[in-house]
């Protein structure tokens, strides 16, 4: 080998180099490619957020693999790399809000008749009235109903909870074993709050008690119209006792007859679920008992509500005599109910369409304020209707004052509000304003403070404007209305 030559030796097999960290993919442009039409197809980040979290993509795993805070960060991230697209859907847009107008005013109906059994009653509940000014009575049978209200309201939510799970099974299981103990509890309370010196009202409050419960079963179920029909004799005996005599004996018959049919009608629909097993249900998708909590206080608060628009003129002297003086306000309300309803879905479905016709943020926020303005004016134009026709109907009813109207609009404006919310998933923030207007509100009666008519007013605003700018808060968050 000549001196200073090389060695023949084979070239050295180069190394694959790593590619430099700018040419590496981005994951996030990689996350953005597989969620292209959802997130193209989203109004708000907040949408592509709830799809992230619903993946069950935690913050620390986003910080890991996508080098942003939180699922909020990622979501904005992905909402301006990808442009905003929003093919038509095939076929007919889906919309689980669509409901039928006649079915939401039977069910108003189906609410209100009740009242008509208090007014065939009456006669059975003859007596003086007690130390508050009130008709015998009336307060052993408002401390039931005020329970009934409170169990029940949790207990339908419990069952819908399940059916909304789809185990029909177990949302009958729940009623089965949850309505006969809110019978038990109304009675006890009702004898609490009377004692053994007024053992009709008793008996009157623990047929109250069965009644809310077997009724509880059948609307949950979706029994309206067996419900209407089990309710109809005794509600056309209560209409004609308002123009002729009728015996107590048949009173009686009509009053335990509806009774007897409504029960029967209620232990038929969960019948079947005592003879169905058991279903072995995860315990991390069994509906958590402690998310009833929050709906069965807010029966309980709206309830309290009502009931002081309904006794106002009593604490207020505007009307002398016996029986169930004010009961236009409170029949105007539970009539108002069904129209209510069929608005609230009204404005859900119109929701779904702001998202699918809205391009920007702005434009469906704007699409949802108008849709809740006109759905509440329409509501409150129903409300009014129904005031001044059962005031004007109702035998020794005082006119309607304007403090008087105003004060129960408002409170339309609370209820209506209050079921928005639910809706939303913001139950907490409708119950906790209502049970603090309650509380309000019976604590100036109480303490006699001021006319009940103005405090209904104060207490009722309050509570609306309250209520208004938490659904204001949440009107454009599209998320709420998925």
């Amino acid at each position: 080998m000549p001196p200073g030559s090389r060695p023949h030796t084979l070239p050295a097999i180069p190394r694959p180099r790593a590619k430099p960290s700018w040419a590496q993919a981005d994951p996030i442009d990689e996350l953005a490619a597989r969620l292209d039409d959802f997130i193209a197809a989203a109004v708000h980040p907040d949408e592509i957020a709830a799809l992230l979290e619903s993946d069950g993509l935690s913050d620390d795993q986003i910080r890991e693999r996508y080098g942003v805070r939180n699922s909020f960060a990622l979501a904005e991230e992905l909402y301006e790399r990808v442009g905003r697209r929003y093919p038509e859907p095939d076929g007919p847009a889906d919309d689980p809000w669509r409901m039928d107008l006649l079915g939401c005013l039977l069910r108003g109906v189906v609410f209100a008749l009740p009242g008509l059994g208090y007014v065939l009653g009456a006669p059975l509940l003859a007596g003086p009235r007690d130390d508050y000014g009130l008709p015998a009575g009336t307060v052993p049978l408002l401390a039931a109903a005020l329970c009934g209200w409170t169990w029940n309201q949790g207990l339908a939510h419990r069952a819908y909870s399940w059916l909304g799970l789809g185990d029909r099974a177990a949302g009958r299981r729940s009623l089965l074993f949850g309505a006969p103990v809110g019978v038990l509890l109304g009675t006890l309370v009702a004898f609490a709050a009377g004692g053994t010196g007024d053992p009709a009202a008793i008996a009157f409050a623990a047929g109250q008690s069965c009644y809310l419960g077997a009724a509880t079963v059948l609307l949950v179920m979706g029994r309206e119209r067996a419900l209407l029909a089990a309710l109809s004799p005794m509600a056309a005996g209560a209409v004609f006792a308002m123009a002729e005599a009728v015996p107590d004996a048949v009173r009686i018959v009509l009053l335990l007859g509806s009774l007897l049919a409504v029960a029967i009608l209620g232990l038929l629909e969960v019948a079947p679920a005592a003879r169905t097993p058991i279903g072995r249900r995860g315990r991390a998708t069994a509906p958590r008992l402690a998310a009833s909590l929050p709906h069965a206080l807010f029966g309980l608060a709206t309830g309290v509500l009502v009931l002081h628009a309904a006794l106002g003129d009593v604490l207020a002297d505007d009307l002398t005599g016996t029986g169930a003086v004010a009961a236009p306000a409170a029949v105007a309300l539970t009539l108002s109910m069904g129209p209510a309803e069929w608005l609230l879905n009204r404005f859900r479905s119109a929701g779904l369409a702001g998202l699918r016709s809205s391009s920007t943020p702005r434009a469906f926020r704007r699409r949802a304020v108008l849709a809740v303005v006109r759905c509440l004016t329409g509501y409150l134009t129903a409300l009014l209707a129904l005031a001044l026709a059962t005031s004007a109907l109702w035998p020794g009813t005082p006119g309607a004052s304007a403090v008087r109207l105003a004060g129960l609009l408002l409170l339309g404006v609370v209820l209506w509000t209050g079921l928005l919310l639910q809706s939303f998933g913001a139950v907490l923030g409708a119950t906790t304003v209502c049970c603090v207007a309650a509380l309000a509100q019976t604590a100036a009666v109480v303490t006699h403070t001021g006319s009940p008519h103005w405090i209904a007013l104060i207490v009722h605003g309050t509570a609306a404007a309250a209520q208004g700018a938490l659904v204001c808060a949440l009107l454009g968050r599209a998320t709420a209305h998925r």
